[in-house]
């Protein structure tokens, strides 16, 4: 029980990171190009992993891996890091925090439409009623849509972020699924793949921007504590927490990011907005909790 607790704090603490990625992101976006951002980000957390990969026992196990396996984890970098987390800082340039984390939790309804599709996961009655609850809420928040002109370029980069995120969500099941490969190498992989594809990318389009001090120290914070710690300590805490624990505790982002965006970044958010952001939340949670099946009861 003691045990527990401490993995429920631990994981609290990452959603916590993770959150607070959104306003440092928000920040660093006034001097930096959102590509090289990501791209950077993600390439000095794979190197801090791939150092640790290195000092551990699980560099023999790189060695043994399958050219076709190779080829399919960067894939999953280069549509997971290079283009879902790209599209991210790219939407966060032109759309305010709280409208992005409302766009970016359907991917949930969309991961397990295309897990019915290609992964035969049938979703659950219950499950298509978070999806239709999420929709709704989604509708409540935009209500009437007014979007102006200047984000609407924002609301496009996210869409194909949503579709990204959710094709790089399958791929990364049916990898893992089987549990052939430790999870650190699938990690170091394929960030590694994404954050260089992200990086050369950015050089190209964006060129080599002047980043100021306390935006490289975002950058670094964002690469070594919110990347690298925060998905050890995240893997950490699921050999003790449940799926649903998990997921419940994933699922306060949905509060965080409004909260944060509020408090330090100056947006604003309505008590319609609130409400539809609840709505999207709650029906966000039932998508995720009926992905896993409910435990068998011990026979006496």
């Amino acid at each position: 029980m003691k045990s527990r607790t401490h993995a429920k704090f631990q994981a609290l603490l990452v959603v916590f990171l993770w959150a607070t990625s959104w306003v440092l992101i928000k920040i660093g976006l006034n001097e930096i190009p959102p590509i090289i951002f990501a791209g950077l980000r993600y390439f000095l957390a794979f190197i801090v992993l791939l150092v640790a990969l290195l000092l551990g026992d699980s560099k023999k196990e790189i060695r043994s891996l399958p050219a076709k396996m190779w080829w399919q984890l960067i894939l999953l970098g280069l549509l997971f890091y290079g283009v879902t987390q790209g599209a991210i800082f790219a939407a966060l340039a032109f759309l305010p925090a709280i409208t992005v984390n409302l766009l970016w939790s359907f991917s949930s309804g969309i991961i397990a439409i295309m897990g019915f599709a290609w992964l035969s996961e049938k979703p659950t009655l219950f499950q298509w009623c978070g999806i239709g609850l999420a929709v709704a809420g989604a509708c409540i928040y935009f209500f009437p849509v007014m979007i102006p002109y200047s984000q609407i370029l924002g609301v496009m980069i996210a869409i194909v972020g949503i579709l990204a995120n959710a094709l790089s969500a399958i791929m990364g099941r049916s990898i893992n699924r089987p549990g052939t490969y430790p999870a650190l190498i699938v990690t170091i992989i394929s960030m590694g793949s994404g954050s260089i594809a992200l990086l050369a990318t950015s050089l190209f389009v964006e060129g080599i921007p002047t980043i100021s001090l306390n935006n490289w120290l975002i950058i670094l914070w964002l690469a070594i504590v919110n990347t690298a710690f925060a998905f050890t300590l995240w893997n950490h805490t699921l050999r003790t927490l449940t799926a649903i624990e998990s997921s419940i505790i994933n699922g306060t982002m949905m509060i965080w990011i409004p909260l944060f965006a509020v408090l330090f970044l100056g947006e604003s958010i309505s008590a319609k907005e609130i409400f539809g952001l609840i709505a999207v939340g709650l029906g966000t949670l039932i998508v995720q909790l009926q992905r896993f099946p409910p435990k068998k009861k011990a026979s006496i």
